[in-house]
């Protein structure tokens, strides 16, 4: 099946939120008071943390490495065991979870930054990417390339 123009635009956003993760989540690692991107620590009055370090960690993390593996999948579809364990979508590659996951992730991201801390201008913007992941992993073109044939999910392959 040929991939839908979809993916693309999907894969782009991904591509995006990764590298923003990633670039984003090392700065704040390097330098843990934020002076790296312009902010303050000031800015997590509201929240649990006193430095950036933390949130830096599960930035690179959650919204770097994740998305751009989830990337990786989308694009390739390859059949890593491992990478399905976090499936709870038997019938669908592992990476169309992950597309989902990744966009509920953002958004719930965004949408706990927006209440613990100080508004910052890319919050509405990865917010935008976080809901276009959602919106295109559910289009039905994507739901189709990414739904495992059943002779293929009998054989255990993921």
């Amino acid at each position: 099946m040929k991939p839908p123009a979809a993916l693309y635009l999907l894969g782009l956003l991904h591509l995006l939120l990764g590298l923003n993760g990633l670039v984003g989540g090392a700065l704040l690692i390097l330098e843990p008071r934020g002076s790296l991107l312009g902010m303050s620590t000031a800015w997590l009055g509201h929240s649990p943390f006193s430095t950036y370090l933390l949130p830096g960690i599960l930035l690179l993390f959650c919204m770097g490495v994740f998305p751009l593996l989830t990337l990786v999948g989308l694009l390739f579809k390859p059949d890593w065991a491992w990478a399905g364990l976090l499936n709870i979508y038997p019938a669908k590659h592992w990476a169309w979870t992950y597309s989902l996951f990744t966009g509920i992730l953002t958004v719930t991201w965004i949408t706990v930054q927006i209440v613990l801390t100080t508004y910052f201008w890319l919050q509405p913007l990865v917010m935008i990417v976080g809901l276009g992941i959602v919106v295109f992993t559910m289009l039905p073109e994507v739901i189709s390339y990414f739904t495992i044939s059943k002779e293929r999910h009998a054989r255990g392959k993921v």
